[in-house]
């Protein structure tokens, strides 16, 4: 039982949808937090307004409340269950706590008898306050940069003009650096200074002196009530202060800190957790260092909850920093909890790592034409992934390959840079892709000096990416007949690919792997186990490097693999990498589910994934987590190791799905719908095909691989014309054109982005209503439609930014039985084992198909909320031919009409066209329950549903 045996019903606050800043880390921390309470025997409660996630599943929580997230909902909540004793908030990052003051001073709280647990108000006014924090910091003896606070235009002019430039603008009370600007001009500043004001909800600046080229460290503590406090993990930024710590490249443990300096940090965060407020949990502070031998220390902020950086640092360090902070906030203390790792020690210990992390955050500037792509204050980034190897070389290059941005780690593949001013200039204006550009700009010859005088990143981290380089011209001297052994296993120790050392060489990858076999240079499997092997670990738990062949007295030659293979039958679930626009957390909730499923069945599970947000990369989801790049030759070694009995890819979005040809043609097997089958989906040519010998109406189209042939076909095919590369996710690259100029000009464009691909052109289908489909199909043919869903905007908008209705509320029953017709004959014609999604465009009640994909879809967790039915469980088992669709009993549930709604992130690109068309844009999605189409929520949304429809 809690020590606190009052507790026997809490609420948890989720976060909401996914917005930059703000991500599925919070999924992460919210599912650990419901499973921590759930082993004490306490009754849970959510509410959270994201049908995506694995938090929100109904078997997460006792009740689980799709709601929006404001005091409405909560006071709802509060009348249903009379018997809540808490409320946690500090899960469900910025959103929750915002919910949670407002319903404070409402006076909410007090009214129903809810405590507060994890944190106290105080401490949220007082880190969000920023002249309150700064006074206190006084108060202690813990420096800040000189500030001062602006409640008006002219309070901010005043302080600007004290401080002098370049300044830092920072508003009160906002998420992800929203409303935060460097400014380096006085003429810039009037703009910047109205804008902070005006999105802070209390209109209130803090103004900053610019500590520009300062190092930038992050520290994660947890506190119990006997006021124990741990430091869980230090985390330094690579780049200098002046780019949010969300678009940083970080790197943990920290690198260029001397242990002085180190131990002072430490002393000021907790006597900072100390001062903010008598509360248990955890809580994440960030320092600047002076970029000189004295290293002076300033404190930045601190966050009285788990952040962003406490989801890297749990998976960094092995240690669930959100499930211990939740049992302390129940009234645990550190020293009578388990370490979750070794099971033999307690919860009251700092982790140490013999191994290090890499952080690089994932942009998709691409979906925001005419953004603004320089890095500063204000979070951009929409997805992280995080590399763990031996050395920091290996560790950035392994973050390098799971960017999934068709690169092949850094320098080595031929897609460097090579324009000395363009070198500079990303350089100087950080660019999104500078973790690539540092290493141009070395092969160029541009000495550190000058690059650390640009960019202000440590020496130490400028002459890490020297030795890859040096190694690398070293490599390029010879073939692949004359590479002696310990030059390549030196260049797999620091992380390079074999397709760039094939690339240096001027060879195949495989003749690279062959080497490797011929040499025994092999992958071995180490342990994240949070104490460098000191105590025995009991989590599967890994990471691959490679070793030096030992050899013993008797003159056995070994490496040390910690990965031991059991003779169960395995399953491989292959994961989606890092969040982007059009493949979000849902496939998460996807590969979770596969998972579970798979383990039902009987198998052992092994899930490879490279993301650390995400609950698929628990360390106890799966029965073997492999924390690797879901990248080719990574996925390969894991499987010769494992030997499953196949490989589960419909789960895992296009990331998985890009790896079934060469799986195919290992020989691997590929569980439910054959690679053939996928294949057909997505060549344009022979999916018309298949729907032409089925009397099934596509709109006219034709493929063009360059911009002559796009013109022949336009004529034949008519304006507007769709125009898209094939094998893309979340509409990529697509647009409508209505002329020649347009259509010759995307063609060109498109073709320099993504060179020898080919284009589809279809006749667009103007004023065509569109709706879709999610269906469970299995091997003997048997289908079951899991959801039909109507868009209300219209075709021409992308699904994923469309306001999407279950069930269909506009078309008649002809079209309804076109739709289930159309899906049984697809999901059947294309041998589909597991699920299916199926678009469709409906003009003059005639059902033309868009596209059909035969794999986990953004649609299914939402199809499976609003029912309240595990369809991806089910689907799992059939693609393991575990059961048929025939033998589950299908029991939809819902009254009246669910909406997913997509949210967007466009506030953080003020100058972007928010017009919306084929190429998707939104970054989450909430779930909105209506009675009727009567609502008022519905009438006002279908109204307005062809306002942004671009062409």
């Amino acid at each position: 039982m809690p020590k606190n045996q009052k507790l026997k019903s809490i609420l948890i606050i989720g976060s909401g949808p996914i917005v930059i800043g703000q991500a599925c880390e919070f999924d992460y921390s919210g599912s650990q937090s419901l499973r921590s309470l759930r082993e004490d025997g306490i009754e849970t409660i959510l509410i959270n307004s994201n049908p995506a996630t694995i938090m929100t599943d109904p078997s997460m929580a006792d009740h689980v409340y799709l709601l929006p997230l404001n005091t409405k909902s909560i006071i709802k909540i509060l009348k249903e269950h009379p018997q809540i004793d808490a409320v946690l908030p500090t899960m469900g990052g910025q959103t929750a706590l915002n919910l949670c003051i407002e319903a404070d001073e409402k006076g909410i709280w007090k009214d129903f008898g809810v405590e507060l647990i994890g944190v106290d108000i105080d401490a949220i006014n007082i880190t969000e306050d920023r002249e309150q924090f700064r006074e206190l910091m006084g108060k202690i003896g813990v420096d800040m940069a000189p500030q001062a606070t602006a409640t008006s235009f002219l309070k901010g002019k005043e302080i600007a003009q004290e401080f002098g430039f370049p300044l830092c603008i920072r508003s009160s009370f906002t998420l992800g650096g929203a409303g935060a600007a460097i400014v380096y001009e006085e003429e810039d500043f009037d703009k910047l200074l109205r804008r902070g004001l005006e999105i802070s909800p209390i209109h209130e600046v803090m103004i900053d002196k610019a500590m520009m080229g300062w190092k930038e460290y992050e520290l994660e503590l947890l506190r119990d009530k006997n006021d124990n406090v741990v430091i869980i993990c230090s985390i330094e930024n690579m780049d200098p202060m002046g780019i949010h710590t969300g678009d940083s490249i970080t790197v943990a443990p920290a690198m260029t800190l001397s242990d002085r300096t180190y131990q002072k940090m430490r002393d000021m965060a907790i006597k900072m957790m100390r001062s903010i407020g008598d509360f248990e949990g955890g809580c994440n502070v960030q320092f600047a260092v002076s970029p000189d031998e004295k290293e002076d220390i300033i404190a930045i902020e601190i966050n009285p909850r788990v952040s962003r950086s406490s989801a890297l640092a749990s998976k960094a360090t092995g240690y669930p920093i959100a499930k211990i902070a939740t049992k302390l906030a129940i009234g645990y203390t550190l020293d009578e909890l388990d370490n979750q790792i070794t099971k033999s020690t307690s919860a009251l210990f700092e982790p140490t790592l013999d191994y290090v992390i890499v952080k690089i955050p994932r942009w998709n500037f691409d979906k925001f034409e005419g953004s603004d792509r320089t890095l500063g204050l204000q979070m951009k980034a929409v997805g992280e992934v995080m590399g763990i190897g031996r050395s920091f070389q290996e560790a950035l290059h392994k973050a390098t390959q799971s960017l999934e941005i068709k690169r092949n780690g850094l320098g080595a593949d031929g897609k460097g840079y090579s324009d000395y001013n363009q070198i500079i200039d990303k350089l100087t204006h950080a660019s999104w892709d500078r973790v690539f550009v540092i290493y141009d700009a070395i092969a160029m010859g541009i000495p550190l000096s000058q690059i650390y005088d640009i960019t202000k990143i440590d020496m130490w981290y400028l002459k890490q990416y020297e030795e890859l380089f040096q190694l690398e011209k070293e490599i390029s001297t010879y073939t692949i007949d004359t590479l002696d052994r310990d030059l390549l296993l030196e260049a797999k120790q620091k992380g390079y690919g074999d397709r760039q050392i094939a690339h240096m060489l001027g060879c195949l990858e495989s003749q690279v792997y062959n080497k490797r076999d011929e040499f025994n240079i092999q992958r071995v499997f180490k342990l994240v186990d949070t104490c460098a092997a000191e105590f025995t670990a009991k989590t599967p738990y890994y990471y691959s490097t490679f070793e030096n062949i030992v050899e013993t007295a008797s003159g056995e030659q070994y490496t040390h693999n910690e990965s031991i293979v059991s003779d169960k039958k395995k399953i491989v679930v292959l994961g989606s990498g890092p969040n982007r626009i059009g493949q979000g957390i849902e496939f998460d909730y996807c590969c979770v589910h596969g998972v579970l499923a798979a383990a039902e069945c009987g198998y052992e599970t092994i899930m490879i994934n490279c993301n650390p947000e995400t609950v698929s990369t628990d360390f106890d989801t799966a029965d073997k987590l492999y924390f690797e790049p879901v990248f080719w030759e990574h996925i390969y070694d894991i499987i010769r190791h494992e030997k499953p009995e196949g490989v589960i890819v419909q789960l895992g979005g296009q990331t998985a799905l890009k790896l079934a040809e060469k799986l195919t043609k290992y020989g691997i097997k590929i569980i439910g719908t054959s690679f053939e089958s996928l294949d057909l989906a997505e060549d344009r040519g022979s999916f018309s095909k298949l729907l032409k010998e089925n009397n099934i109406p596509y709109p006219e189209f034709g493929v063009a691989e360059n911009a002559d042939e796009a013109l022949v076909l336009a004529d034949e095919l008519d304006f507007p014309i769709l125009v898209r590369p094939s094998y893309v996710l979340g509409g990529q690259g697509m647009k409508i054109v209505i002329n020649k100029e347009e259509l010759v000009e995307h063609v060109v464009d498109l073709l320099r982005k993504i060179p020898n691909n080919k284009l589809l052109l279809d006749h667009y289908l103007d004023g065509a209503i569109e709706a879709e489909a999610d269906a469970i199909c299995d091997a003997d043919g048997n289908v079951y439609i899991i959801g039909i869903m109507e868009h209300i905007e219209p075709c021409g908008v992308h699904s994923g930014d469309s306001n999407a209705t279950l069930p269909a509320f506009n078309l008649g029953d002809l079209v309804m039985q076109q739709i289930i017709d159309h899906t049984h004959t697809i999901a059947r014609s294309l041998n589909t084992v597991g699920l299916i999604n199926i678009q469709f465009a409906i003009k003059d009640d005639t059902v033309y198909i868009i596209e059909a994909n035969p794999r986990a879809s953004r649609t299914v967790p939402f199809i499976a909320k609003a029912y309240k039915e595990p369809y991806v469980n089910y689907a799992t088992k059939v693609m393991l031919g575990e059961k048929k669709v025939t033998d589950f009993t299908f029991n939809p549930q819902l009254e009246g009409y669910a909406i997913k709604q997509p949210v967007f992130s466009f506030n953080k690109f003020p100058n972007v066209d928010k017009r919306l068309g084929p190429e998707m844009k939104s970054t989450g999605e909430s779930i909105l329950f209506i009675d009727s189409l009567k609502d008022d929520e519905f009438y006002d949304l279908y109204s307005r549903r062809k306002m942004y429809l671009s062409k």
